[in-house]
């Protein structure tokens, strides 16, 4: 989607919590995105939006949606057409 991002990840037992890895990620992704395209700052908004999968909920279906987006959006066609589709990859505990 052309105005936000969406991330899926598992955290590690020794990782950061969710406002940190988000404020290092937006940074290193604004220095590489100004340079590239040659935008002034700020790319990103200072808040963000999480939403954690609870035990009851399934990736798969959050992975569906998220990949449909750009399909309900008009953006493209299938979600494989969407030139800027992420991968999934399983996430193993």
């Amino acid at each position: 989607m052309p105005e936000h991002v969406h991330f899926f990840a598992r955290s590690s037992r020794e990782n950061d919590s969710m406002a940190v890895w988000t404020k290092m990620w937006k940074s290193v992704s604004s220095r590489a995105l100004t340079r590239k395209l040659d935008v002034q700052p700020p790319v990103w908004q200072a808040e963000y939006f999480d939403r954690y999968l609870r035990s009851d909920e399934s990736y798969h279906e959050k992975w569906v949606y998220v990949d449909a987006n750009p399909v309900r959006a008009g953006l493209a066609e299938t979600p494989e057409s969407w030139p800027f589709r992420g991968r999934i990859h399983e996430l193993r505990v």
